[in-house]
């Protein structure tokens, strides 16, 4: 920092180290209070910016020296400390990215006037305020379109032909509004962090071999590579997953603004692509409505009506009073049951699955997602857990009878996600019957209710688990049933309380252990005729 002679309209000049230095604005502007410098008689300048490594710590510059120009006087100790609202500290961080040549005035004015000003920090209609937000927006702006608009193109460099395992090099082209170049850098860092990629801009390169990032000067459209297999392959993507229907002609230009569209590969179809929607979209109204997907899944052809006849005639007996003989004819049955409205949305109804005789039938509450999707019972995260629990138990699982209390998967739609939700008591005992006919048919000696549902269910009263769990108790029919914990309340557990409830779920499922270890009884193999 230097005086300029008194005659000078601009009485200290600030030169700093390049277009980003923050930590050189800090200490110039910590100096200029302790001057009491006023912000009129500043005037700020950059250097242009160095070739240096990323990551390394920058070194602290030495006062610049303007020839022809007189020292500036320094002042007395060391500045004093300054009060400012940490949001101002933020608000210097981003501004400070900006493209506009005067950001360091505007900031060292700002400072200036939260120091002789104290009523600035509680007005948000103050001019200057209100231009560092909007500036600080536009980089926040000019960043996040960085991450969306890099489109990389691979090139085989000179190190891929001598260390291939490395792989090749991806390299983009982008022109950023504002500095943002070396402060978006690291996103891509973790983003891609195995893949070698260069960006290049015109005010600086960076480039990332792996493990250690590298800023390097400008370059220009010319240096990046032509396009390639990939970039044709995404075009053909982009074309196909364009929906007329939904086309928003001015949301998708306010989020891709044009002044990026040159250097988007997929810019080139925009205009023909949103000039033809109206014919497109015109035609898919015309067309005649399809038939919506079936909730059961579809069979080969000369096979669905077979199937359709079993369902229908095994209801129709169930209605007349007639058990099913067979887990076949059961669970045909249950594809056509809408006793309650969950049968509605699921994909398709989960029976039971395992030997009829098992000595062990294990009971849940009802399917999960991947359950609904692959129609059998506990296969999704809580089946995972299950399946760990019965090797450390030496159970196999081919000996047991698994199923559920409630046929259909039940859950409330969030975005793209289905989310469980817990059966009301009139649902679940609309399913009783199904569960019920399954003992019947399956004869097990014990039943293990994981979970409330299951042991309300079996036992037809409340059941508190965490009060009864680990116990025995006696149906009327006989068959004795252990209550614990179903594995989908361990996973919904914090993770420090995980472990010693699993411990405590694998002790009480051990208590069947004397009957799971068994072999299968010789009549479990055999089935009653139709």
């Amino acid at each position: 920092m230097v005086d300029l002679p008194a005659n000078s309209p601009v009485a200290q000049w600030v030169m700093l180290e390049n277009t980003t230095d923050l930590p050189g604005f800090r200490r110039a502007a910590r100096d200029l209070l302790a001057r009491r410098a006023p912000p009129e008689h500043v005037s700020w300048h950059t250097r242009s910016t160095p070739t240096q490594d990323l990551f390394a710590d920058p070194a602290d510059p030495a006062d610049p020296v303007v020839p022809g120009a007189t020292s500036a006087m320094p002042c007395n100790g060391n500045p004093p400390a300054i009060n400012v609202p940490p949001e101002f500290l933020t608000l210097c961080e981003t501004v400070i990215l900006h493209s506009d040549p005067n950001r360091f005035g505007l900031l060292y004015r700002l400072l200036w006037r939260l120091v002789h000003e104290p009523a600035l920090r509680h007005d948000p209609l103050d001019a200057d305020s209100v231009r560092a937000q909007h500036m600080a927006q536009a980089v926040r702006r000019d960043m996040h379109k960085m991450k969306a608009f890099v489109r990389f193109r691979r090139v085989q460099d000179d190190v891929v032909q001598s260390h291939p395992e490395g792989g090749p090099l991806h390299m983009a082209w982008f022109e950023p509004e504002h500095h943002t170049v070396e402060a978006t850098a690291p996103f891509f860092a973790r983003r891609f962090t195995q893949m070698r990629w260069a960006i290049l801009t015109p005010e600086c390169c960076v480039e990332w071999d792996g493990g250690r990032m590298k800023l390097g000067p400008g370059a220009s459209k010319q240096d990046a590579p032509p396009a390639d297999a990939d970039e044709a392959l995404w075009l053909t993507y982009y074309q196909t997953i364009f929906n007329p229907a939904r086309l928003k002609l001015k949301m998708m230009q306010k989020e891709m603004p044009k002044r990026y569209w040159k250097n988007l590969p997929e810019a080139q179809f925009i205009s023909e692509l949103t000039a033809d929607s109206s014919r497109r979209r015109m035609g898919m109204i015309e067309q005649s409505p399809t038939d919506p997907r079936r909730r059961v899944p579809v069979f080969v052809e000369g096979a669905a009506a077979t199937v359709r006849n079993q369902t229908a005639l095994a209801l129709s007996r169930m209605q007349r009073g007639e058990s099913p003989k067979t887990l076949q004819a059961l669970n045909a049955a249950a594809q056509a049951c809408r006793a309650c409205p969950i049968g509605q949305h699921a994909t398709q109804a989960v029976g039971g699955e395992g030997p009829l005789g098992a000595r062990v039938m294990v009971v849940g509450e009802q399917p999960g997602d991947q359950e609904d999707l692959r129609g059998k019972p506990l296969v999704g995260p809580s089946g995972q857990l299950f399946d760990r629990a019965l090797a450390e138990l030496g159970w196999d699982r081919a000996c047991l009878f698994i199923t559920n209390a409630v046929r259909h998967y039940k859950y409330e739609p969030r975005g793209k996600r289905r989310m469980h939700k817990t059966p009301s008591q009139l649902e679940v005992a609309a399913c009783l019957h199904w569960l019920e006919h399954e003992i019947v048919l399956v004869k097990p000696q014990a039943v293990i209710a994981l979970g409330a549902t299951a042991a309300t269910s079996l036992l037809g009263r409340k059941v508190a688990v965490m009060a009864e769990r680990g116990q025995w108790f006696t149906r009327a029919d006989g068959v004795r049933v252990l209550v614990t914990l179903h594995p989908a309340a361990l996973l919904r557990m914090p993770q420090a309380q995980q472990a010693q409830a699993y411990v405590a779920w694998l002790s009480d499922m051990s208590k069947a252990s004397d009957l799971a270890i068994l072999p299968l009884r010789p009549e479990a193999v055999k089935q009653v005729p139709e």
